[in-house]
């Protein structure tokens, strides 16, 4: 996570509760483990301490945030941090059951609040955050919280429970229902701040699957889709090295599997900018970015790193000429004096396009911990 917040712009990670009501990193619904190693029959990571779970090398969300260099970067430098929430399975502690609705609303809320408590104590701008979960009751866990803190629900919804390939067709079935025209729009509708968007609505022949308007990276299908979308915030997952530099010329937010610094010229022909939004360049040395050759990139990358300022630093006017460029590239809806008055601080316009370290550096073979 401190590696991966300092290479982009922001990080993205899963949270949990924990058996004695503490707030734990952790993707899966099982401690991810070797077996033989696991201290109890059942394996839910619910139903563990927090002392148990760091003992075995986990970190908890407190702990992360006593990281002063993570810290420094997500309250002061303008980084995102993107919390997905984890539901635990139904037969997990605080499981539910598959049909407790009303204990999957809770059981969010309760973990939003303990996550809002740990945010507000280490000073976390509400603007640097936004809370999503695959949970058809995101909405109501929202406002059971109170919280002012931007939010979506994760859709295509996939449970918390089944095989890898019962999940993907559920997912799927929704997927096949759900324009990109849709799911923007049912954003919007909820009150959510974005979109988390899978890369299958941008990239064929899966881009055709949904019924009803096609999204697309290139061309006609991009300049349609930047009308429905008018700035409004896109995160693309996962965002292959491959397809990088498309995603983030769509004017698509992307969350990246690898922050390595050495990674500075991609598989599609470009050198490799990790900063866009934290580190902005104008249209100048976006040109010089896109002009350099695989022989000649790391020496632009370096005067580009040297000559540009943070957007944190950035004058007025240097805000203003981004702002103006961003708005007139990706048609962005609000106006430039209006994204300035709310992006006075450290960080950088809500619509900013973005590239996220996914869980932190990015996917990790199972079992996490060997």
């Amino acid at each position: 996570m401190r590696h991966a917040i300092q290479q982009n712009d922001g990080i993205e990670f899963d949270v949990r509760l924990t058996k004695d009501g503490e707030i734990i990193l952790h993707h899966d619904t099982t401690i991810s483990i070797p077996k033989n190693d696991r201290p109890h029959s059942y394996a839910w990571t619910e139903n563990h301490t927090l002392d148990e779970l760091t003992s075995m090398g986990f970190v908890s969300m407190r702990g992360m945030l006593e990281d002063h260099q993570l810290l420094t970067e997500w309250r002061d430098k303008g980084k995102m941090g993107c919390i997905e929430f984890k539901r635990p399975h139904p037969r997990a502690m605080y499981g539910g059951g598959i049909f407790g609705r009303q204990q999957h609303i809770s059981h969010v809320a309760t973990m939003m609040k303990k996550v809002e408590h740990l945010l507000q104590e280490f000073q976390i701008p509400s603007e640097n955050t936004v809370y999503y979960a695959f949970h058809t009751g995101m909405k109501a866990s929202i406002q059971s919280v109170g919280t002012e803190r931007p939010w979506a629900e994760l859709v295509p919804y996939v449970p918390p429970f089944g095989t890898h390939y019962t999940k993907r067709m559920r997912g799927g079935i929704q997927f096949l229902t759900t324009s990109i025209a849709r799911l923007i729009g049912s954003h919007r509708q909820s009150g959510a701040s974005m979109s988390p968007c899978a890369v299958e609505y941008f990239i064929p022949p899966k881009n055709l699957i949904p019924l009803g308007f096609t999204g697309g990276l290139h061309g006609a299908k991009a300049a349609r889709f930047r009308k429905h979308q008018r700035g409004f915030p896109i995160y693309v997952w996962p965002t292959a090295l491959k397809r990088e530099h498309d995603v983030l010329s769509a004017g698509l937010t992307g969350l990246t599997d690898c922050s390595d610094p050495a990674m500075s010229w991609l598989p599609s022909g470009h050198a490799r900018w990790t900063l866009p939004a934290t580190q902005p360049l104008d249209a100048t040395q976006r040109q010089a970015l896109e002009g350099a050759t695989q022989e000649n990139h790391k020496e632009i990358l370096r005067e580009l790193q040297a000559e540009t300022a943070p957007w944190s630093e950035c004058d007025t006017q240097r805000r203003t000429e981004l702002v103006e460029m961003w708005r007139k590239k990706w048609q962005w809806e609000e106006s430039t004096s209006s994204i300035l008055q709310r992006s006075q601080k450290a960080s950088p316009p809500w619509e900013a396009i973005r590239l996220i370290g996914h869980r932190g550096s990015g996917k990790t073979s199972r079992p996490v911990l060997k």
